[in-house]
This record gives C-alpha cells, sequence and structure tokens, in this order.
C-alpha cells in the first residue's frame, strides 16, 4: 500500500484523539436512537448519519460510519496490520505491581448489601460523537434492575450540544436533560450476573478470554477492553473487583502513566493499554487507589438505590 492511499484510507477511521464513552454505554445509547428511529421518524433513518451497531453489545465506543461495515472493518484491518506490524505485547513490572495494589485496596472494602428489588447507580461524564463537527459532551446517570428483570432509567444531561429542533432524529441528545426507558438487555450482565462470576484470577481471566474471542485488535487488548467495561458496576462486589485487577495483571500490554487525567480533568495515576479504537487509560486517585473512570469517560459515582431516579445512598 502506497503513502498516498494508506492517508486516504486512515482519513476514514476516527481520530484517536477524540474523547468518546466507552462502548457498552454508547451501544445502549445507540439502542435507543434506533428504537427512536424506527417509532418516531423512520423516514430519517439515513446509512450516512446512523449511528452503526457494533458486534459486541456492552459499554462500546459510538461512531458515525458513511461506508458498509463490512468495507470499514477491511479497511481498519489493513491501516492497522501496516501501522502496527507484529509487534508483541510485553509485561511490564511497574504496572503488574501497581495493579496488585489497587487489588488490594480494592478487597479491603465493604461488600455492599443488595436486594433484588433494588437498582444499580452509574453516574458518568464524556462526550458522543455524531460528525466531525458535532461532539456533544454529556452526563449520563443510568439505574438498571439488580435482577435485570425490570425496566430502569436512563437519564442523559447534554451539556454541549445544539438545541432541540422539531422533528430532529437525535433530539434526545439535544442541550437539556432527557428521561429513557432503560430495558433490559441479555447481553449486558446484571448484578446478579456478575456476581456469579469467579474471584479466582486465572479462571476468571479464562472465562473472560473465552467470552470475548475474536473481538478486539489481539486477543489482550480484547481482554483488557471487557475488563474495563466491568469496573464501574465491579465497584460494588470488593473479591470481583479485585480478581478484575489481578487478571489485568496477567495481561501483557498494561503500562504506567505517572500523571494521567480522566475525562473530567481529575488528576491521578493511569494504566494504559491498546484497544481497537487506540490507547485507553484507566485512572485511579494516586492515595486511595479509587477507580476515576477513564480519559475517555469520568466515573462520577456509583451505589444502589430503592427506585428508579434516585440519588445513590451508598
Amino acid at each position: 500500500m502506497n503513502p498516498e492511499e494508506r492517508e486516504e484510507l486512515a482519513g476514514l477511521l476516527p481520530s484517536p484523539g477524540e474523547p468518546v464513552l466507552t462502548s457498552r454505554r454508547h451501544d445502549l445509547l445507540k439502542d435507543h436512537l434506533m428504537r427512536e428511529f424506527t417509532e418516531q421518524a423512520p423516514e430519517l433513518l439515513d446509512i450516512r448519519t446512523a449511528p452503526v451497531r457494533r458486534p459486541r453489545a456492552p459499554r462500546r465506543r459510538f461512531a458515525v460510519i458513511a461506508v458498509p461495515l463490512a468495507t470499514a472493518a477491511a479497511i481498519v484491518a489493513a491501516v492497522l496490520a501496516g501501522a502496527t506490524g507484529s509487534r508483541t505485547a510485553t509485561t511490564d513490572a511497574d504496572a503488574v505491581g501497581l495493579l496488585h495494589r489497587i487489588a488490594e485496596v480494592a478487597a479491603a472494602k465493604k461488600t455492599v448489601p443488595v436486594r433484588d428489588d433494588q437498582y444499580v447507580y452509574v453516574r458518568t461524564q464524556g462526550s458522543m460523537k455524531f460528525s466531525d463537527n458535532d461532539i456533544r459532551i454529556l452526563r449520563e446517570a443510568s439505574w438498571t434492575a439488580v435482577d435485570g428483570k425490570r425496566a430502569g432509567l436512563r437519564r442523559v444531561t447534554v451539556l454541549v450540544g445544539p438545541p432541540f429542533r422539531p422533528r430532529d432524529p437525535f433530539s434526545s441528545y439535544s442541550k437539556g436533560t432527557h428521561d429513557m426507558r432503560l430495558s433490559p438487555d441479555p447481553n449486558v450482565p446484571t448484578f446478579r450476573e456478575l456476581q456469579t462470576l469467579p474471584t479466582d484470577p486465572d479462571a476468571l481471566l479464562e472465562k473472560i478470554y473465552a467470552g470475548t474471542k475474536g473481538e478486539g485488535q489481539t486477543r489482550q487488548s480484547a481482554a483488557l477492553e471487557k475488563i474495563g467495561d466491568m469496573l464501574p458496576d465491579a465497584t460494588l462486589l470488593p473479591e470481583l473487583d479485585a480478581a478484575l485487577y489481578r487478571a489485568a495483571a496477567k495481561i501483557p500490554g498494561v503500562s504506567v502513566v505517572a500523571d494521567a487525567k480522566d475525562y473530567t480533568g481529575r488528576s491521578g495515576i493511569g494504566l494504559s493499554f491498546e484497544e481497537r479504537d487506540g490507547r485507553t487509560v484507566w485512572v485511579f486517585d494516586k492515595k486511595s487507589l479509587d477507580f476515576l473512570g477513564s480519559a475517555d469517560e469520568a466515573l462520577l459515582d456509583v451505589g444502589v438505590t430503592d427506585k428508579a431516579g434516585e440519588t445513590s445512598a451508598t
């Protein structure tokens, strides 16, 4: 592939530096968008602007793609192959040590008692890309049923975005606060399902590798991506939380970032690794080693509530 062709193909890819929400959040938001398209304004659906659902359902990134999905996949593979060659991930002793220290802190926390009739509450802040000139900053709060058998609530507050416009297919993401019904999703593990995961790091990692087979740029990056998806909810499960960090310590390719910042600018120490959309940095408070989220999405609060819409009391 000559330089001109590589440059043209690379131009079809999203910029690796653009901050976006993590995938599970984005795929859930995309599901709501697609329902709005089909139920409220089906005539406005256009392949050039419609969100494209990735094969993987949990929180992965949102992108507006103007070429067929198969073609885009081929382009991505070609560019990545030319850019990275056959690099092999290496183990960083500092990253392994930091992950084990974080695991010790996580394991020492108290388990939060949770009933089936309650909701897991997660509040985050990040951004969502609709086009190169339309990247909206939003704060999201979600309430998901502990047992996964009841609908929950997603409350999206768009901090930076266009005002409401009639017949706008993206009106639910115009500036302001919007409530959306959060239907149970069989592709997203419930809190009760997370509780059934093994807390032995080797067994947990084996299960993660099996569940992410064929995903991601590499086997290792797919596993780290999956672990990152589970970290917010896992903060309520100390043994699983610790096991996730210990499992991550067994995966090569993670490195320490001495001075990192989450999406809202909170400073901390970071752990960086390669994902399919570029490098991701998990950020932790330097003193408490609490998980702050990532450079792409800040984790603001996690807890348990009795009703959807209530602020976390834990």
